[in-house]
């Protein structure tokens, strides 16, 4: 049973996606292009936002810092005035191993900012546009790309983990409180995705998926109404039975099968 309204035609449907100079957001803003969806893209990186402008025509790109509230307030400002928006999808985010046994402050304090302050600062600026479309028989949809590394604690995800733990109990909160209004909330676990982020594994990656199977992914979710849009299936399924498991089971399970 579909938890959010289908999205079955994206012609003409403008959609910002946050984070998208690379990676999963590029790869999702290219798809989203290629079925006749209104993109905007934003990142820091200017450079590389104008590549995908020319590269998919009729595109749109606005640099920003997310962790800067002024500066998503101004774009968000920027294109509410042009139009609703009918999709968000904060997808930006940054990833460093960490170990408690070489704790620093400023790479937690990095992660809090950019994987949860940014999205805090992205519904802040868009809630109350997208409340009133929802009013006037326009509901949007919002999308926080989390991870599955948010299901439970994992050796290395010192400072990444509990961000994307944050994302997903956020959207599930956001949901609850929105489904009534008609506005559609989803939350994106992928397992490993071959990113830029991930290239600073030191372990292997069961499943790897590329961007454009992540993105494949994500479309078929919203097409579905899903609320949870999770993959590669046969490893994220694995990660929600571990999820289950009491914790003297789940600590010796993760040992095992990452030798941390």
């Amino acid at each position: 049973m579909a938890l959010n309204p289908r999205i079955t035609d994206w012609q003409g449907r403008r959609v910002w996606l946050v984070g998208a100079s690379s990676g999963i957001g590029r790869a999702t803003a290219s798809l989203l292009h290629a079925r006749g969806a209104q993109v905007v893209v934003s990142a820091r990186n200017a450079a590389a936002l104008q590549a995908f402008t020319a590269q998919h025509p009729g595109s749109q790109a606005v640099a920003l810092d997310v962790t800067d509230r002024a500066a998503v307030q101004a774009a968000a400002a920027t294109l509410l005035a042009q139009g609703p928006l009918d999709l968000v999808c904060y997808c930006a985010g940054t990833y460093q191993p960490l170990r408690a046994t070489a704790f620093d402050l400023d790479v937690m304090l990095q992660h809090q900012q950019v994987n949860v302050t940014g999205a805090l600062h992205v519904l802040d600026a868009v809630l109350p546009a997208l409340l009133q479309a929802a009013s006037t028989g326009r509901p949007g949809h919002l999308s926080l790309v989390a991870s599955v590394a948010g299901l439970r604690g994992l050796p290395q995800g010192l400072a990444y983990g509990p961000t994307k733990a944050a994302l997903i109990h956020l959207a599930e909160t956001l949901y609850l409180d929105l489904h009534d209004q008609g506005i559609g909330v989803s939350v994106i676990n992928p397992g490993f995705v071959d990113t830029p982020l991930t290239a600073a594994n030191e372990f292997p990656m069961p499943a790897l998926a590329s961007p454009a199977q992540a993105a494949s992914a994500i479309v078929r979710g919203w097409e579905r109404g899903a609320f949870e849009i999770h993959f590669p299936r046969r490893f994220t399924h694995v990660m929600k039975l571990l999820r289950l498991l009491p914790y003297r089971l789940y600590f010796a399970a993760v040992r095992r099968m990452t030798g941390l």
